[in-house]
Parts: structure tokens; C-alpha cells; sequence
């Protein structure tokens, strides 16, 4: 008993970012190993849009290691706070969603988390049933569990109460709604990201003030980063891999990223153990695997998890064909270059070429490409991103810039 306790534990505890009051998770789950006893975790997304990609998945993810260990999950779709929008974050006042947009966006949430979460395990709940009930008297009496002096604690409303932005009265009612969405739904643990600590403490603070005899366990999970392996994934700075991208597509994505950052994915992403992924680890250090090997036994986990067993098999089989194709080696070496770094230099560095003036001879010949592309400026200097760096017809590097 004590063994799967501390197995469940570690499962739980792995990759997230900050833990409050873990000894309460260890009680809810020696409850449920013991007495078979369910307890309730919570997530709540505003529907603010309709696709989710991976950084959205690491969450869902944690909430799907919790299924495992006697956890239901109450999938919250805040189609009440949506409408207020959440200010964490933000540098002005967020524009508020029609009705129409809020629903039309919680049905392809729920079509979407269903690829990772066990329904059987889910409830998926509208905060709309007790929000709307609250009245006007529930709401001021809700307002008088914080101070607006607490609530200028916040970083964001902080900087943009200083630089004299517009802040809503209503965006100070955010962090006390989502509190009470705890207070409504029973809640023993709420998962959230790292920039909501606020508002998930917030839960804490309510479920004390109305007496519900618990205050629920808080487990924050870091921002994922995107494919450049330095800013966070989000679909403003293309740098995304969305659920509900093509197999080949997402295939080819999670095969681009970077061997340091395949760890990450690993950590926050994968259903295999934690020893499976200590041995993986190994396994390259030793040169026993090849990291590539290991990407795409990842890219096709992925994949088969969110377009069904086979598909990662077949994008793998594709991207192997194109790359046959255009002559491209599947596996080359890779190098980390910094940015703005002149493109001779880089030559040079990723020993393509032996000097800086042989590079600038090989540029001006045409013989140097760049992800297909023939370089035609000697004197560029290399932008963030991933690039597939080719002289000639058979020498290859994978370079990575970072800034």
C-alpha cells in the first residue's frame, strides 16, 4: 500500500512547478488506496477559444495522472467568468465574449480533452448554475472577503494601476468568482497554470470564509515552451503544436523541436513512467538510443493519442518518404548557434566548411541552403528559429537559434 501511495505521489508531483499543501493529496489519495474513496479536482478554462494545443494539453494531462489515483475530475468551462474575462496577465481590459462565442467554443473544448481524459472519470461542469443564482446580495457579500488593497498585490493590476491603465471594476470580481467556483463544486484539489496562483489560492481563502470544513490542495504546472524552445506556446507567436493539427504535421513539429527540449515534452506530456523516461535518458547518454530514435517514438505517442492507435505510425512513415524525397538524412547532427550569428560563421561552426572566406565562396556558388532554399546573401545573420542548413548535395546540419 505504502509503495503505490509513493508511486501515485511521484506521478502526481512530476514536472509541476509549485505544490500547496501536498500533504493534503497524500491523505486524499491514502483515502482512496485505503476506503476506495473518490475525491474531486478541478480545472477551469474560459472558452475564449476553440482549439487547444500542447502547452493546454501539459494541464489536462496532470488531470488525466489524477484519474489514475481515484481523482474525478470537474472540468470547468467558466461560460460566466468568460464573460468578464480573465485579467491575469493582461496589460488593458479584455473584451467580453458574446454568449453565442462562449458556447460554441465549451462544445469543441469538451470534443477536444476527451483525447486525453477518461470521460467516465469527468464531470464537465458550466459555472453559469451557481454564478447566475449568486444575486446581488451574494455578490456583495462575495466582494467582502478581499480588500482592494490585496487585490492591487497582484503583478498585473499592480503595474497597470501604476502606469495609470483602465482597470474594470468587475476584473477585480474575477479571482473572488473563480474562489467560489471551489466553494460551489465541493473541490479538494485545483490545478492551474503558474501565472494563476492568485486566483487558485483564491479557492483556499473562500472554501475557510463559508465554512465548507476543507480547503482544497493547489498544484500549479509550468508554461510549456513552443517549438523555439524559448517563449511560451501560443498560437499569436506561431510556435504552437495544436491538438487538432494534422498527423503529419504534428509529427514533423514534435520531430523539429530541439533534443534538449524533447526532455521537457517528455516530462509534461508522456504517459510513460518516470522510470521509462530516466531510462530513455540513459539510453542516449550511452549512445545506446539515438535522441532521434526517442523523438519519434514520443511524436508517434502523441499523435496516436490524439488522432487514434496507427496514426503515428503512418505520419512516420510519411515524413520518412518526403524526406527521402527531397534528400534530406533523417538524422544529422544538431547545433545550438545564437542569434543574429552571420551565416559564414555558422558554416564554419557546424564544420560544414573549414573557413569563413570558403563559406562566403560556397554562398556565392549557390551551394548553401537553408530548409530548401538557396542563400543568397553572404552577409545574413541568422533569425530565432530552426533551420535544416545543407552544403552542397550530401552535408546536412540541424542548427537551433536562440536569443
Amino acid at each position: 500500500m505504502e509503495a503505490k501511495i509513493k508511486e501515485a505521489l511521484a506521478e502526481i508531483q512530476r514536472g509541476s512547478f509549485e505544490i500547496i499543501d501536498i500533504e493534503r493529496i497524500e491523505k486524499l489519495l491514502r483515502n482512496y488506496f485505503e476506503n476506495g474513496k473518490n475525491f474531486f479536482v478541478k480545472a477551469g478554462f474560459d472558452p475564449t477559444a476553440p482549439d487547444l494545443h500542447l502547452g493546454h494539453a501539459v494541464l489536462i494531462q496532470k488531470l488525466a495522472a489524477f484519474q489514475k489515483f481515484g481523482g474525478i475530475v470537474q472540468f470547468l468551462i467558466g461560460d460566466f467568468t468568460a464573460t468578464i474575462g480573465d485579467p491575469t496577465g493582461k496589460s488593458e481590459t479584455r473584451k467580453v465574449l458574446s454568449e453565442e462565442d462562449v458556447q460554441a467554443n465549451a462544445v469543441s473544448y469538451k470534443e477536444q480533452v476527451f483525447k486525453i481524459l477518461d470521460e467516465s472519470k469527468t464531470e464537465v461542469m458550466f459555472n453559469s448554475k451557481w454564478l447566475k443564482e449568486l444575486g446581488a446580495g451574494g455578490m456583495i457579500a462575495l466582494a467582502s472577503n478581499l480588500t482592494v488593497a490585496r487585490m492591487l498585490e497582484r503583478d498585473d493590476f499592480s503595474k497597470r494601476y501604476e502606469s495609470n491603465a483602465p482597470i474594470a471594476v468587475s476584473e477585480f470580481m474575477y479571482p473572488l468568482l473563480q474562489g467560489y467556483d471551489s466553494v460551489a463544486m465541493n473541490t479538494d484539489i485545483e490545478l492551474g497554470g503558474t501565472d494563476q496562483k492568485f486566483n487558485l489560492l483564491m479557492g483556499r481563502t473562500l472554501q475557510k470564509a463559508y465554512n465548507t470544513g476543507k480547503q482544497q490542495a493547489v498544484l500549479m504546472m509550468p508554461i510549456l515552451e513552443g517549438l523555439d524552445g524559448v517563449q511560451k506556446m501560443s498560437k499569436s507567436l506561431g510556435n504552437y503544436i495544436g491538438i487538432t493539427d494534422a498527423p503529419n504535421d504534428m509529427f514533423g513539429k514534435i520531430l523539429s523541436i530541439s533534443d534538449e527540449l524533447m526532455w521537457r515534452y517528455y516530462e509534461l506530456l508522456s504517459t510513460k513512467s518516470i522510470k521509462e523516461v530516466e531510462q530513455l535518458k540513459l539510453d542516449v547518454e550511452s549512445k545506446s538510443a539515438h535522441p532521434k530514435k526517442v523523438k519519434e517514438a514520443l511524436a508517434m505517442e502523441l499523435v496516436n493519442r490524439f488522432h487514434g492507435e496507427g496514426s503515428g505510425e503512418l505520419a512516420k512513415a510519411e515524413f520518412e518518404k518526403v524526406f527521402a524525397k527531397k534528400d534530406i538524412p533523417t538524422e544529422m547532427e544538431e547545433f545550438e548557434i545564437k542569434v543574429g550569428t552571420w551565416i559564414c560563421q555558422v558554416l564554419v561552426d557546424t564544420n560544414l566548411v573549414k573557413s569563413t572566406s570558403q563559406a562566403r565562396r560556397d554562398v556565392k556558388a549557390n551551394a548553401v541552403s537553408l530548409n530548401q532554399e538557396k542563400v543568397l546573401n553572404e552577409k545574413l545573420n541568422l533569425e530565432t528559429g530552426e533551420y535544416i542548413l545543407q552544403k552542397g548535395k550530401k552535408n546536412f546540419a540541424k542548427i537551433i537559434v536562440k536569443g
